[in-house]
């Protein structure tokens, strides 16, 4: 029986959320409201589209159709331009001694992200090599906590959904993750990912043995 292991990209692997962060709080600023890195919480594991609704929602702001798109590409420009410099000392501490001892096990890996910008990131963190199946926000039409997307990784490393072991920092993918039937676990608040099956602060916490007996699990 082989199990997948499968990672969010956003606040699992690397910390890009900050950079979400700024290019929102620049949008919002030109709209004339402000927006904090609380009210940023609201916009873990959301698809843009959501985001930008739950942004006009704060500011209470009403926007045509044009607006809307015009805005969510702003955006976008704005985030690339933020994340253009990301290197490898971005990656979050010791994730990559978790792929590493993935890769040396012959376990298949898969990210599953709403982020549409997932294989320029791993790119440029060096990283992409570890991963055999890439799900991200150009494959998937419903966003976590839809369990499409872990779904989809899943088929794409023809494992089974049940035999699938999935890392994830917001509340909406521990839920993608649990209704897929997948083994949750949290990276991050333990009271926030309460739902989640196991819960870490980050990788540091988490040992090669432990890894080994979801393995053999």
């Amino acid at each position: 029986m082989t199990k997948g292991f499968i990672f969010d990209l956003d606040g699992v692997i690397v910390d890009t959320a900050k950079y979400h962060y700024l290019a929102w709080k620049k949008l919002a600023n030109q709209l004339g409201f402000d927006f904090t890195k609380e009210q940023n919480e609201l916009f873990k594991g959301v698809s843009r589209k959501r985001c930008l609704e739950i942004l006009l929602e704060i500011g209470n702001r009403e926007a045509t159709q044009e607006e809307f798109d015009t805005w969510m590409v702003e955006k976008n420009v704005d985030y690339l331009a933020y994340i253009e410099n990301m290197d490898a000392s971005e990656i979050l501490p010791d994730v990559p001694r978790i792929l590493q001892f993935l890769k040396a096990n012959n376990i298949p890996i898969a990210l599953g992200s709403a982020s549409k910008n997932a294989r320029p990131i791993l790119e440029k963190v060096n990283l992409i090599h570890y991963f055999d199946a890439i799900v991200d926000g150009n494959n998937v039409t419903k966003a976590k906590p839809d369990p499409e997307v872990f779904l989809l990784a899943a088929k794409e490393l023809n494992v089974k959904a049940e035999d699938c072991v999935v890392f994830e920092d917001a509340v909406a993918g521990v839920e993608a993750a649990n209704t897929a039937n997948m083994i949750s676990i949290g990276i991050g608040d333990e009271n926030v990912l309460s739902e989640a099956q196991f819960n870490f602060t980050d990788f540091t916490e988490i040992s090669n043995n432990f890894i080994q007996k979801l393995i053999e699990g």
